[in-house]
């Protein structure tokens, strides 16, 4: 496979969807006449809101949904292949779906996934999160054909799950995408330590796209998207401002690091101790 140019968005979503559509597509604008092929934006890209009853409110069937119909016809205005981070996608019975879309450069839906693993954390200093209370989990792994090889798909809070990525790595993914609204707390502990993680315990390239700043009622995303090196090499930061980062991605390089360690053939079986 050639090599193509990834672009990973940064944006500071507000909750007003409209205004939150027209800065992701500036964005996607400008990386698209940088060179962008493929450009991925983040988790909640179209509204961040807080509260269950908020989200409920704004959320919006997949038919319907204002971003989805905006960032389709933009995939196909730009030629370009769009990953949509994740948007509110209001289901059936009052839940919703945080839910990803892959976008053909025709601004058909090459795939969607639903956010497997719910952020329920309490991190301190009143920092509380129960997505369960809105978002109903997704139960299945997704991956998609794009024109240079494979790509796993997760959002944010999966990226804890590692063995999550090495299933999707097994199933033949080159590139795993992970958007997300990770909090300042936690990002500035863990966020590039665990891109890099995964990158390397795969030998995959790592998107990923991020929310930035603050947002509505007080919530602080940490930013730094970053493209990683299936080697674990960051070859792209954003640090803390609304934008874009791009890079040349290379898929020989995957084969080339799985080459050198080729640990996911070396999975062996093995016995648990008793549990006490």
């Amino acid at each position: 496979m050639k090599p193509f140019k990834a672009a990973c968005l940064q944006v500071n979503a507000s909750n007003d969807m409209a205004a939150n559509i027209d800065a992701a597509m500036h964005l996607a604008v400008e990386a698209r006449a940088a060179g962008a092929q493929m450009i991925l934006m983040p988790e909640n890209v179209a509204m961040m809101e807080w509260g269950r009853s908020n989200i409920v409110l704004k959320a919006m069937p997949e038919g319907d949904h204002l971003a989805l119909k905006a960032f389709r016809e933009l995939a196909r205005e730009l030629g370009c292949w769009i990953h949509v981070g994740s948007l509110a996608i209001l289901l059936d019975g009052g839940m919703v779906a945080n839910r990803a879309y892959t976008v053909k450069p025709d601004g058909s839906i090459a795939a969607t996934y639903d956010k497997i693993h719910m952020f329920d954390v309490d991190l301190g200093l009143g920092e509380v999160y129960r997505e369960s209370a809105t978002f109903q989990p997704g139960d299945r792994a997704v991956t998609v054909d794009l024109p240079w090889g494979k790509m796993g798909v997760s959002i944010c809070y999966d990226l804890r799950f590692p063995h999550l990525y090495r299933a999707l790595a097994k199933l033949g993914c080159e590139f795993i995408t992970v958007p997300a609204a990770f909090t300042r707390t936690t990002g500035r502990a863990h966020w590039h330590v665990l891109l890099r993680a995964r990158a390397i315990e795969t030998g995959c390239y790592v998107f990923a796209p991020a929310q930035v700043g603050e947002h509505v009622n007080n919530r602080q995303t940490y930013g730094h998207a970053l493209i990683v090196s299936p080697w674990g090499e960051i070859l792209a930061d954003a640090l803390e401002r609304p934008g874009w980062v791009m890079a040349e991605i290379d898929p020989a390089q995957v084969a080339e690091a799985r080459r050198k360690i080729p640990c996911l053939d070396h999975d062996r079986p093995f016995a648990l101790p008793p549990r006490d």
